[in-house]
């Protein structure tokens, strides 16, 4: 088996558009969904065993990715934080690698580098 993945994503399309994709060309398979940055949190701490990779998003439907990537700094060295999103600024990218995330990826640009990490670290 693959990847374990975790989504906290709060567009269904995008989301759903996303667990379809990765699955289907990456060794990948997605254990949850969170909308929420408290769904999220609570999700990844409790089921730690349960994923590999969380992919983020920095804008949720209540609270932020950033509080997800903040909850999640001290995590293992073996789970990856990833984050997905519009907002890929230099100042938000240069805090979520302060947060400890793994890597980054602009929506609007990179998802078929998004795809390729995958790909990459599934194999």
């Amino acid at each position: 088996m693959g990847l374990k993945i975790f989504i906290v994503e709060d567009n269904p399309v995008i989301r759903d558009n996303l667990v379809d994709t990765l699955e289907e060309l990456a060794s990948v398979e997605t254990v949850g969904m969170a909308e929420t940055e408290q769904e999220g949190v609570d999700w990844l701490h409790q089921h730690l065993p349960e994923w590999d990779v969380a992919i983020v998003d920095l804008f949720l439907k209540e609270g932020s990715g950033l509080g997800v990537l903040e909850a999640c700094k001290d995590r293992p060295i073996d789970k990856k934080m990833v984050v997905f999103s519009n907002y890929a600024n230099e100042d938000v990218r240069e805090r979520c690698h302060h947060l400890g995330v793994d890597r980054f990826f602009d929506k609007s640009k990179e998802i078929d580098a998004l795809i390729e990490y995958f790909v990459e670290i599934s194999t």
